[in-house]
């Protein structure tokens, strides 16, 4: 993968983003709504509250059909490709610019600050399509809307930076695909100089098991967090009117800060890691195929960029 460009390397991550993300996505759905829920709102709609992640897919499936499985699919990955294509791009290319700059092996403390930068720079480009996304997840079959008409509503009704809210968990949460990079490529190296590989090159199922235990310590590290980015770009449902004036202040949320606060003070430290178990699951699945998506799209590109040298070339010499 080192012959590829940034801007090949990103289109390989994002291409391998879209397939595992397509793969996963039901679980994407059920993560979401479990991790918004609150024990102010159980009262109010009993059929939008789960007690596991068995009971979200049987209640999901039998109100609102396969479609509520998929529930902001375009936009889930539209942001999966932007979001996956930007990083990679970044992450490439800060990570070249320095290893040109410092030759030899990169560090692994340097490896998470250079991840850590160029998730930065992904969120704050991508975030707004999260906030869409989420708040098609998590919304009423009856309040779903297209992805422009969501956009334009949450513009209308929270201004522009409505588009932008999660951004100090996201900016936290860069550290997730630094961990996730940092320690794949640290065990990837391990790995190789264990087994003795010159080809520098992991099977399929390296990269599997790899990717896979990377993205399981970052998830565990970093959760809460995600929990709190996505209650902030959660919307409360409408019919709150039953509520006390104490349990609408409890859902409604000034920062990521406030949300851990009053999570631990009303559901304990358990409150944290709701979801946690669909949300481990797709991210392992998600993150492993990618790495092994990722890897032979990149193995592809550099096929058919020397075939299409190959046909370039004997076009002009036939020409000549």
């Amino acid at each position: 993968m080192s012959k590829l460009t940034p801007f090949e390397n990103a289109t390989a991550g994002a291409l391998g983003a879209l397939s595992a993300n397509t793969a996963v996505f039901p679980l994407d759905v059920i993560k979401t709504r479990l991790q918004v829920q609150t024990r102010e709102l159980k009262s109010l709609n009993p059929d939008r509250h789960y007690d596991s992640t068995l009971d979200a897919f049987l209640k999901i499936l039998s109100t609102e059909g396969i479609q509520g499985l998929y529930a902001g699919l375009g936009a889930g990955l539209f942001g999966t490709v932007a979001s996956s294509f930007s990083y990679f791009y970044f992450y490439s290319y800060v990570r070249g610019t320095y290893q040109r700059k410092v030759p030899g092996e990169i560090s692994t403390g340097m490896e998470l600050i250079l991840g850590a930068v160029a998730g930065a720079m992904s969120q704050i480009c991508t975030l707004p399509v999260a906030v869409v996304t989420t708040r098609q997840q998590t919304s009423s079959k009856e309040e779903q809307l297209p992805f422009l008409a969501t956009m334009r509503k949450i513009i209308e009704e929270e201004g522009l930076g409505g588009l932008w809210r999660g951004l100090q968990a996201s900016l936290v949460l860069c550290v997730n695909p630094a961990i996730t990079y940092g320690m794949f490529e640290r065990l990837k190296t391990l790995y190789l100089r264990r087994a003795g590989n010159v080809s520098d090159r992991l099977s399929p199922g390296q990269t599997f098991i790899i990717g896979a235990l990377s993205k399981a310590l970052a998830t565990i590290v970093t959760y809460p967090y995600i929990m709190a980015k996505v209650r902030m770009q959660w919307k409360p449902p409408k019919d709150v009117g039953g509520l006390s004036a104490k349990d609408k202040e409890n859902i409604t949320y000034k920062s990521s800060v406030d949300i851990l606060q009053k999570v631990l003070a009303r559901e304990g430290l358990a409150g944290w890691y709701k979801g946690l178990q669909p949300q481990i699951v797709k991210a392992v699945l998600c993150q492993a195929i990618l790495f092994v998506c990722k890897d032979q799209f990149g193995t592809l590109t550099l096929f058919l960029l020397s075939f299409l040298t190959k046909a370039k070339n004997g076009s002009v010499k036939s020409l000549n």
